[in-house]
């Protein structure tokens, strides 16, 4: 898809919402007339320029794009996409505030169920969710056609900015509730116990908190301002946020409950332990985990050079393998941080990739280089073992695996060597040990996640959990989905016990 100027997208916005607007102030749309309507792409920098920059790439609608966008919904009745909504917005009220004007109470229509929509409306892959039921995309069969639910939610938030109080708080119960992780899950569990009159502190492990909000994803993406301003947000309704500690070194689970008073625990601490191919090689300098990658850069700001203090490894040719959002992110990153090439490996084709449709397209137009249906064997260095190469086998697809997409087969004797200066492990994440090696009485499945009911109910009393803590790597809505369930769970349990 190739890119279309802002001002280009934002001309052609007000000539159609001129002509729509005459047809509005005579009568309602009907539904053919909705499903023709253009759905808006999204302005944003362009690629030779964002290239050398951190700024965000998607610039956000303007107000007639997203008045426009608002009248491709259809307000279905069985309303789909709420279904497809972890946190189970009410998505075609929102948006029916949005066609009227009125983008406070649009706002506040989100804020019901979700405490994080400029972040969500960003990062959380609403083609997949909310959006892949939509009634419009399915009659324009097309999924990508679906209402842009998202960028909706974003232009409600940004436009309301800073202009939103902080959700009320009932009258104080007396009850305390430790948060362990302050990332996407423990961010809603928190607001939503805090509701209800308990007192919430947060734990958190790094000197800032966010998760991987702050140290995952890139400020080209999702703007740090803004995870700060949802913070702010929570301490706003009294909610401690407690830095530097590090629940199973500094304090155990138990000391939490039996000597520091914590009525409820609940576990949000993600899945920060990364993962590697074991193939050889991977001890060479100039190898990185995608999170060490991206913490460096975004947590430490190690990309501004002139004022970070944190090193950063640069070089010419980069090679990243995985195909996920963070393995984009780790290679868009790269390109920011100036190679010269950035090539991204992966071992089945672009249709099976689990990133967003959309991070790979601005990856393309940044000049990321993709090798589909490849994978290292192991990496090659020189003498003083430095990366110096990769050796790259080639695949085909096969049957199906238990995932549905197609299982890449190994072609014998395809193996070739591509020339590269370093290299980033990005296919996947694990559950960090420490929390559970440290409480043997939780429950983790084989992969070492922790295992909780849909309740978010652990094998230990009073000890709730959700999130990548318990998925394993997922999506910011599905974290908070499972940090609401939580919540109320833990909501629940405390006005039962104060009854009795």
């Amino acid at each position: 898809m190739s890119h279309k100027p802002s001002e280009e997208l934002h001309n052609l916005a007000r000539t159609q919402w001129a002509a729509l607007q005459e047809t509005l102030q005579e009568r309602s749309l009907k539904p053919k007339e909705r499903l023709a309507l253009p759905q808006q792409e999204m302005p944003s920098q362009d690629p030779l320029e964002r290239r050398c920059n951190m700024h965000e790439v998607a610039l956000g609608y303007t107000e007639e794009q997203a008045r426009i966008e608002a009248e491709r919904c259809l307000q279905c009745p069985t309303a789909p996409c709420v279904a497809g909504c972890p946190v189970a917005i009410d998505i075609p009220r929102f948006i029916r505030e949005i066609t009227e004007g009125n983008y406070q109470k649009a706002l506040g229509v989100i804020q019901e169920t979700s405490l994080l929509p400029s972040i969500c409306g960003r990062v959380c892959p609403q083609e997949v969710q909310c959006q892949a039921p939509c009634t419009v995309g399915k009659a324009l069969k097309d999924t990508f056609a679906s209402v842009s639910i998202g960028r909706l939610e974003r232009f409600v938030a940004d436009r309301a900015a800073g202009s939103s109080p902080a959700p009320q708080v009932k009258p104080e119960t007396g009850r305390r509730v430790a948060i362990i992780g302050s990332g996407p899950a423990s961010i809603t569990a928190a607001a939503d116990i805090r509701r209800e009159g308990h007192a919430v502190t947060i734990f958190e492990a790094f000197h800032k908190p966010g998760g991987v909000l702050v140290y995952g994803i890139p400020e080209f993406r999702l703007p740090k301002r803004i995870v700060q301003d949802e913070l702010a947000t929570l301490e706003a309704m009294g909610v401690s946020i407690v830095p530097n500690f590090l629940v199973g070194r500094t304090r155990t689970l138990k000391q939490l409950l039996e000597e520091d008073s914590f009525d409820a625990i609940f576990i949000g601490s993600g899945a920060g332990l990364p993962k590697f191919m074991h193939i050889e090689g991977e001890n060479l300098v100039g190898v990185f985990s995608a999170n060490e990658f991206l913490t460096r850069s975004n947590l430490m700001k190690a990309y501004n050079r002139d004022e970070a203090a944190t090193p950063i490894f640069e070089a010419p040719v980069v090679a990243v393998l995985g195909g996920g959002n963070v393995a984009m992110d780790a290679a868009r990153t790269a390109v920011r941080l100036g190679a010269q090439e950035v090539h991204l490996f992966y071992r089945r084709t672009r249709a099976e990739m689990p990133a967003r449709a959309e991070e790979v397209d601005h990856a393309e137009e940044e000049g990321v280089i993709f090798h589909f249906l490849r994978s290292p064997t192991r990496i090659l260095g020189d003498q003083d073992d430095r990366v110096q190469a990769i050796e790259v086998l080639e695949y085909e697809l096969g049957e199906p695996d238990e995932s549905g997409r197609r299982r890449p087969v190994a072609v014998p004797g395809s193996e070739y060597t591509v020339p590269v200066n370093a290299v980033i492990v990005s296919i996947g994440n694990d559950s960090n040990p420490l929390l559970t090696a440290t409480t043997p009485e939780l429950e983790t499945n084989r992969w070492g996640n922790i295992v909780a009911d849909e309740s978010g109910q652990t094998s230990m009393d009073r000890v709730f959990a959700g999130g990548d803590i318990v998925l394993g790597a997922a999506t910011v809505i599905l974290a908070m989905g499972q940090g609401r369930a939580a919540a109320q769970s833990i909501n629940t349990m405390l006005c039962e016990n104060h009854q009795t």
